[in-house]
């Protein structure tokens, strides 16, 4: 049974705490993790704190994203299509029933991807300080970035789409998981990479498609945008799926790194703190 309160190592106590979180941690041989955070600002925990609840909320609330991108397409296609009948052959259906109807669905599903979006966001942030405070809990080192910034550097004009991918590479490096002798392996940074190129993709390709929708006066034109804001539904589906790949990765590889709990270089003859004896 996993402890109650990290959720990350195993209850050895009545009331369900691993030995930490119950304070009778025996003492620590030469090499393994100390429990103390090195310079980092506010926020810097003591023990690392387990992402995996947060990470699976962020991926349940991304599978909601993708769906509410998906029926945005369906519904801006079929809205597209209507304005498309009134070009080609003067259809008047825009303007009819069936107008009103797709009308009425694409401002829902417009409001759903609102939604889904800001909750995601919230909780994504929330999931990626956590990650960012454990890193520095694992290695101090090689972070860029101070844990304020995991948070702030997502709300910086222009900055924004380079500081979190500083925060996350700090994150990346410092989770990176052990071998089983104790060494340290690089992993690749494939899942970083791709998410947060898509990220950006996506977030400047939304914002050129909505200013073209907004400007769009005329049937031709509103068909236009309509087919790119479609497109860019697509590619934000793109990110959310890479968002996830990339949530799952850090949370496994911290996950990893707590339960190995040794710096690189140590013999794999020295238990994890924790392990029994």
């Amino acid at each position: 049974m996993l402890c109650t309160r990290c959720r990350i190592r195993t209850a050895v106590t009545d009331d369900g705490l691993c030995t930490f979180c119950s304070g009778t941690r025996p003492p620590l041989p030469d090499g393994l993790m100390a429990p103390v955070a090195g310079p980092g600002g506010w926020g810097v925990a003591t023990w690392p704190r387990s992402p995996v609840g947060l990470a699976r909320a962020v991926t349940a609330l991304l599978g909601l994203v993708i769906a509410a991108d998906l029926f945005a397409i369906g519904t801006g296609l079929r809205l597209r299509a209507l304005w498309q009948g009134l070009v080609t052959d003067g259809s008047l259906d825009i303007y009819g029933r069936d107008g009103d109807t797709a009308e009425r669905l694409y401002g829902i599903a417009a409001l759903a991807q609102g939604v889904t979006l800001l909750a995601t966001g919230v909780v994504f942030i929330i999931w990626f300080h956590r990650t960012r405070r454990n890193a520095e809990v694992f290695d101090p080192s090689v972070q860029r970035m101070g844990p304020g910034w995991a948070v702030g550097g997502w709300f910086v004009p222009i900055a924004n789409f380079w500081f979190p991918y500083r925060v996350a590479s700090g994150v990346w490096e410092a989770s990176a998981q052990t071998r089983p002798d104790g060494g340290w392996r690089t992993v690749p940074r494939t899942p970083l990479n791709l998410w947060w190129a898509a990220w950006v993709a996506s977030l400047l390709f939304t914002r050129v498609t909505e200013r073209m929708w907004d400007r769009a006066e005329d049937p031709e034109g509103i068909v236009q945008a309509g087919g790119l804001v479609a497109a860019s539904d697509a590619v934000d589906i793109v990110a959310a799926v890479l968002a996830i790949l990339y949530v799952r990765a850090v949370t496994g590889m911290q996950v990893e790194r707590v339960l190995h709990g040794r710096a690189p270089g140590v013999p794999a003859s020295a238990p994890a703190p924790g392990a029994p004896r």
